[in-house]
């Protein structure tokens, strides 16, 4: 920060004679900067951590807090803990004489000259107003500076370990899997950022905040790519599809720890409101990680958030100013300022980053704890070796798919991800059924699909073989065969099936101008086939032609009669 004489120059002059009256030093008569030139010579022989013995607890304990986080502290976090100075006038301190009755340990030092306030510039911030030691004092403290203000040093205090929970489960890892289903799709149809709802079926985990940060994610790792279509799979895709799980998941959570991707936006039961205001999601993630310990015990998450509080309430607000955000309490309705609403703001934040991103990536395993109400946490294996930067395990079993003979794809949970991302460009996927292997069927669209892209019949039979590590069923083989020599040789259609009394009915009703154009196929001289969209149209327009089509309630029992 500053050293003695630039912080004296800050105070008024009556300030400055009176810390020269707290050190026996008569300043009256003298000019400012005379004034500052004795005290500063004066306070820096000063033996601080003597003269702290002389103080009282209260401002030893400040002064010590200002000693822990290298000199200096935030005015909002500093002042909940410390308290205020009152801020006055020349006129006023005379008169009230403030000195005499400080209201807090930060003013009690104010006035003795061992306590100063600036702004400076904050990391990734705009200026900030600081409580700080000057240079000299601070200096004093280097060699011998306490330590137990650091996280790393004192977890084990603030986060007791947990017997392990009657039931929980493992860490997920279905992300890398929905990450593959949104490549898949997107090189099929391009995907609209704004509709990601159309990828649900296919999904393991549909959750919609979980899906935008998969997407995010997907996107920040330079999978995906703008085209004027939308957005589509982009080069990069084949190398990292190709890698291991326990590679993938590494990928996303070193693209999620510095994304742009915002939590609180999202942190349940809080809306963001307004404009004017923004946060920076990295700090929130940097506190969190920071704050994790490292080891593999169960942890409750209160514990977790109350050791933050008490450790690094300010991880989001860095000025320390809680009145200039937006947020309101959805059960509420009311608007959420101040420090005392850091439970409702920031304490729900770091469960969501828990419950939510660190869940869905892999990172932790959560359950209801024994005998507690709050849900309890364990770093996986994955999450300690990324923590501590260690190699990523490389063996993963080559798991083959397998080809039915009924034109179906079974693609297993853990086969490697290129080869589904392959497979789909040759089949349909249908929906996801939790528990089972992802499933694909041949058709003659996704044949088509395969012949557009440059794929014939004999690198298609190539692939699966390979892929499936067998010989393809001949009844599936021989399908396929069959659609590249003579396409689509049949296909079902939903549609209305029209009866008619007479032949001459039908006749008139093909005919005439009114009608026509609603009939399709005859299905000989007393049925036709009347497309779904078209049937209320017909009925109008047999109407008017004096005819009234009868037409069966029940869906698909009877069609419709005439």
């Amino acid at each position: 920060m500053f050293n003695l004489e630039k912080s004296l120059l800050d105070h008024e002059l009556i300030v400055l004679r009176v810390i020269g009256e707290w050190w026996d030093l008569e300043l009256t008569g003298a000019e400012k900067m005379d004034c500052v030139k004795t005290l500063s010579n004066t306070l820096r022989q000063l033996d601080l951590k003597n003269e702290m013995n002389y103080l009282g607890p209260e401002e030893v304990a400040a002064l010590q807090s200002l000693i822990e986080s290298d000199g200096r502290a935030i005015v909002g976090s500093f002042e909940r803990l410390y308290g205020t100075i009152r801020q006055m006038g020349p006129g006023r301190m005379e008169r009230d004489e403030p000195w005499l009755d400080p209201i807090s340990p930060a003013e009690s030092l104010w006035y003795r000259g061992l306590l100063y306030r600036a702004f400076d510039e904050s990391e990734g911030h705009d200026l900030v107003e600081y409580y700080y030691l000057p240079i000299e004092f601070s200096q004093q403290f280097l060699a011998e500076k306490s330590q137990t203000g650091q996280i790393s040093e004192s977890q084990e205090t603030y986060l007791p370990a947990l017997d392990e929970p009657n039931k929980s489960s493992p860490e997920s890892t279905a992300a890398v899997d929905d990450i593959t289903a949104i490549l898949s799709m997107a090189q099929i149809n391009a995907v609209q950022e704004d509709n990601l709802s159309s990828l649900h079926p296919y999904i393991m985990n549909s959750n919609p905040d979980r899906l935008s940060l998969l997407f995010t994610c997907a996107w920040e790792l330079e999978l995906l790519r703008v085209t004027d279509e939308g957005v589509r799979p982009a080069r990069p895709i084949v190398r990292w599809l190709q890698k291991n799980r326990d590679e993938q998941l590494r990928d996303l959570a070193d693209s999620w720890s510095n994304s742009s991707w915002n939590e609180l936006c999202v942190t349940p039961g809080i809306a963001c409101e307004g404009s004017g205001w923004q946060n920076d999601p990295i700090l929130a993630r940097t506190a969190l990680l920071d704050a994790l310990p490292r080891d593999d015990n169960w942890h409750l998450i209160s514990d977790l958030v109350a050791f933050i509080k008490e450790q690094d309430p300010d991880f989001q607000r860095p000025d320390g100013n809680y009145d200039t955000w937006y947020i309101r309490d959805l059960s509420s309705g009311n608007y959420l300022s101040g420090f005392d609403s850091w439970d409702l703001v920031e304490g729900r934040l770091l469960r969501f980053l828990i419950t939510g991103p660190c869940a869905w990536l892999g990172l932790v395993s959560l359950s209801i704890g024994n005998n507690y109400h709050d849900l309890v946490y364990k770093l996986s294996q994955r999450c300690l070796d990324w923590l501590n930067n260690e190699p990523v395990a490389t063996a993963e079993v080559d798991v083959p798919v397998v080809v039915h003979d009924d034109a179906t794809i079974s693609v297993p949970f853990n086969a490697n991800r290129y080869k589904r991302f392959q497979v789909a460009r040759i089949a349909d996927a249908q929906p996801v059924q939790p528990g089972t292997p992802f499933l694909y069927r041949i058709t003659p669209g996704s044949l088509s699909r395969a012949k557009e892209q440059g794929i014939e019949f004999t690198r298609l039979h190539d692939f699966l073989e390979k892929a499936s590590a067998r010989p393809l069923p001949s009844s599936t083989n021989r399908a396929i065969e069959r659609w590249f020599d003579k396409g689509t040789e049949a296909f079902l259609e939903d549609v209305i099936l029209l009866r008619v009394r007479d032949a001459e009915t039908l006749t008139k009703l093909r005919n005439n101008t009114k009608t026509r154009a609603f009939i399709a196929e005859s299905m000989g001289d007393y049925a036709a086939v009347v497309r779904r969209d078209d049937w209320p149209n017909l009925l109008l327009s047999a109407a008017q032609l004096g005819l009234i089509i009868d037409y069966d309630s029940q869906e698909g029992e009877g069609g419709w009669s005439a």
